[in-house]
């Protein structure tokens, strides 16, 4: 199966988690040749950096067409956002509201500096697309994910470097629900079982056991948007 777009080399933004693996299928269906980086910033669920090597194994082994177009993982240190922040992705806090409006698991700058590096790699790298997971349908009101932040940071770093690099966020506007759907149709049940049992997502970093959605605490944020959008996908809500 031929990519969509055969002259173009995309960037992934890979954390190891349900929203950037279902980007990655995304990128590997369409671009001949696809990189992933992801980012050590002292995140309290650091457990997501440790299930990226087996998926990346795991997705390369997904199809012959995959493997060949799935290239060089980038990891890179970013614990300067920990130093700069103090917020329940960083610390060991309780996760609330805070006075701003904003859940306080909100790292301020994070997905702004993820796509700055992500820019600097791709420039050195020969990379002219960058993926992300950003979406403005389920998440929890964080101002670095909406589509407009996207669109003026994609004009802001190709005014800065130069470059005609394109951000794409394939999951701007679908819910959890739907990102399952989409995964499915990326590459059937496969893809689903990988995604459920192999990523992380659980803010707290907890892997225990295997839920029907997948392993987490069950109770924080992110995972009761991931079981809600596993439940309404098997029509179960």
């Amino acid at each position: 199966m031929k990519p969509i777009f055969e002259n173009d080399r995309a960037l992934v933004l890979f954390s190891g988690g349900q929203d950037s693996t279902t980007c990655l299928a995304w990128a590997l269906s369409r671009y001949a040749h696809v990189e992933t980086i992801g980012f050590d910033y002292g995140q309290r669920h650091a457990i997501e950096l440790t299930v990226r090597p087996d998926l990346l194994k795991k997705i390369r082994q997904f199809s012959p067409e995959w493997q060949a177009r799935l290239g060089e993982d980038h990891m890179i240190d970013l614990s300067l956002i920990s130093q700069l922040s103090q917020t329940a992705m960083t610390e060991d806090i309780a996760i609330e509201m805070q006075e701003n409006g904003l859940p306080n698991t909100f790292v301020p700058g994070r997905n702004l500096m993820f796509m700055m590096v992500a820019a600097t790699l791709a420039y050195r790298r020969g990379l002219n697309v960058l993926v992300g997971g950003m979406c403005e349908t389920d998440f929890s009101g964080y101002p670095d994910c909406r589509d407009d932040t996207m669109k003026a940071l994609q004009v802001t770093l190709n005014l800065g470097m130069a470059t005609r690099l394109k951000l794409e966020t394939p999951l701007m506007w679908i819910n959890k629900a739907q990102t399952w759907e989409l995964a499915e149709d990326l590459g059937g049940s496969v893809m689903v079982d990988l995604i459920r049992a192999d990523t992380h997502t659980c803010y707290l970093g907890e892997r225990g056991e295997l839920h029907e959605w997948g392993h987490g605490c069950g109770t924080c944020p992110a995972c009761e948007l991931r079981a809600r959008g596993y439940l309404q996908y098997k029509g179960s809500l």
